[in-house]
């Protein structure tokens, strides 16, 4: 059970990134981009290709992110300069991407297995720092040695790399530039009132949401050690679900607390998920079906418990008008008698 959780932990903190991607897009810009299907193959495809062809694996993940970043970016000018629908714009560039990766692949799917990836370097550089025993020590002292993972080097540096995405996500939105991003989801008009360059702005804030979730695909395909034309189906969908279920849980408060709240999410979807899976009647083809009965009940179930709050607020007032009637009628009666 441990172990399952333990690989929750790590696969969820690599998703909270493309789940920080999906959130600039649809909660900051108001923007349903469908993109993400296609961006995240696309980080996968490119770090993959340049790991496979000799290239650092640090530096194949940072071009996976410029590459997103440019996918993105040509989504919002579809949108802006081609004044394509927000919606079909996305499907569009998502079924072009599923033809450019195939394209950057050469095949249908590259295994990483016998390469030198980020997480391999990253394993072995915490396997000289001796932690893992300490760790691991710990573990059997609360009676889990028995779930011992292999190593704790690739949990923490990913849980460094997303915090850092994260603050950083925050800098920038409370930026100049953020708040216009900001502004243009609230209120195209109002902000071009201001003569900012709407158009500008959505595509910027594209790039930065593909370039998030490309950088998810390249860190999941050498966390899993291959890349697949399929990896991205449905990526939206855990995005989403991700948001929604932090949302839910942790609050949307500030900007801080909101994206504390995607990664959050992320982690938890990917949690339930495992767990689900390990329920004799479910199959790893279930998969999408968890998922959407996830995101069904993060939606339903808040404004569910809500309406049971208003419904208890409002029986609870009418409780107390009615108490209040007879004894405002009976002091009439007495001022009356007088």
């Amino acid at each position: 059970m441990f172990t399952a959780i333990f690989g929750s932990l790590e696969s969820g903190i690599i998703y909270a990134i493309m789940a920080l991607g999906v959130y600039l897009s649809f909660r900051i810009l108001d923007f349903p981009d469908l993109t993400v299907d296609g961006s995240f193959v696309t980080g996968a495809a490119v770090a993959a290709v340049m790991i496979v062809n000799g290239a650092n694996p640090f530096i194949a993940t940072v071009i996976a992110l410029v590459i997103g970043f440019l996918a993105g970016c040509i989504t919002g000018m579809l949108h802006t300069i081609g004044k394509i629908n927000a919606l079909l714009s996305g499907i569009l560039m998502m079924i072009a991407l599923y033809s450019i990766n195939l394209r950057i692949m050469g095949r249908s799917n590259i295994p990483l297995l016998n390469e030198e990836t980020a997480f391999t370097t990253v394993s072995s550089f915490w396997e000289k720092l001796g932690i893992d025993p300490i760790l691991n020590k710990g573990l059997e002292l609360i009676g889990l040695g028995d779930s011992l993972p292999s190593t704790w080097g690739i949990l923490f540096f990913m849980v460094i790399v997303t915090l850092l995405i994260k603050f950083t996500t925050d800098r920038f939105l409370k930026t100049e530039i953020g708040l216009a991003v900001r502004a243009t989801g609230d209120n195209k008009r109002m902000i071009r009132s201001f003569s900012a360059n709407t158009n500008m702005l959505v595509i910027l804030g594209l790039g930065l949401s593909n370039a998030m979730v490309a950088f998810s695909g390249a860190l999941i395909a050498q966390y899993g050690s291959f890349a697949d034309v399929g990896m991205g189906i449905g990526m939206i969908i855990i995005g989403l679900a991700s948001v929604i279920i932090g949302e839910a849980l942790f609050g949307t408060k500030t900007i801080a607390r909101t994206t504390l709240a995607v990664v959050g999410g992320a982690i938890i979807y990917r949690i339930v998920v495992s767990l689900a899976l390990r329920v004799e009647f479910l199959e790893t083809g279930d998969m999408k079906l968890i998922t959407a009965t996830i995101v069904i009940l993060a939606l339903t179930l808040p404004k569910m418990i809500e309406s049971q709050r208003e419904k208890k607020r409002k029986k609870q007032k009418h409780k107390e008008i009615m108490m209040d009637i007879p004894m405002e009628s009976g002091g009439e009666q007495r001022a009356a008698a007088k």
